[in-house]
């Protein structure tokens, strides 16, 4: 059973997530869901999970079947993602390609191969005790914006504590979605180049 911790730091790694996803939507292209498209790529990203004191989520992208012709040009595109991912400092725990079978309308069938990430991080790494007590002194001598209201949580560090979770997890999901992206767009400028 979760704790209420883990609980709580779900909860506001999800309303981080959620404002992400409403960011990069109206920084690139919206579509359905939890989902953009940049460049012609489709990317989406998953909600935070809590798996065992950790916070989890994956982010995904689509690869782009018409500029890779057949499927050895596929994996090729892949194991290029998976090797500048996995060279990242905050490398994802998990990286796999996943082919989707869809069927719209009950009439025709999409076949569309993607790149899917899972990473996770301790509770413990979304929060920092220093930076609690910095910014709950700069709200004692006032040089800082009042905390919104939280309920159920009734001291300014239990607020401080949940908002850096936000603020971190949210920052972790914006540089792993970039590096996905600067990833597709450094493997497709090789494959014109």
């Amino acid at each position: 059973m979760p704790s209420l911790k883990g609980i709580l730091f779900n909860q506001f790694a999800s309303e981080g997530v959620n404002q992400l996803i409403e960011e990069l939507q109206k920084k690139y292209k919206p579509k359905k869901g939890r989902r953009f498209n940049h460049a012609d790529i489709t990317y989406e990203i998953s909600r935070p999970n809590l798996q065992e004191n950790q916070l989890g989520f994956e982010i995904s992208s689509k690869i782009p079947q018409d500029e890779v012709p057949d499927e050895k040009a596929m994996e090729a595109y892949f194991d290029k993602i998976k090797k500048i991912l996995n060279s990242d400092d905050k490398k994802p725990i998990s990286i796999e390609r996943e082919n989707i079978v869809w069927d719209s309308k009950k009439e025709t069938e999409k076949e569309r191969d993607y790149v899917k990430c899972q990473y996770t991080y301790p509770l413990e790494d979304l929060y920092r005790n220093d930076e609690i007590i910095k910014r709950y002194e700069a709200l004692q001598s006032g040089s800082a914006e009042p905390l919104p209201e939280i309920p159920g949580v009734f001291t300014v560090q239990g607020k401080l504590a949940l908002l850096m979770v936000q603020e971190t997890i949210q920052d972790y999901v914006r540089n792993n979605i970039q590096t996905l992206i600067d990833a597709n767009q450094k493997v497709r400028d090789g494959l014109k180049g």
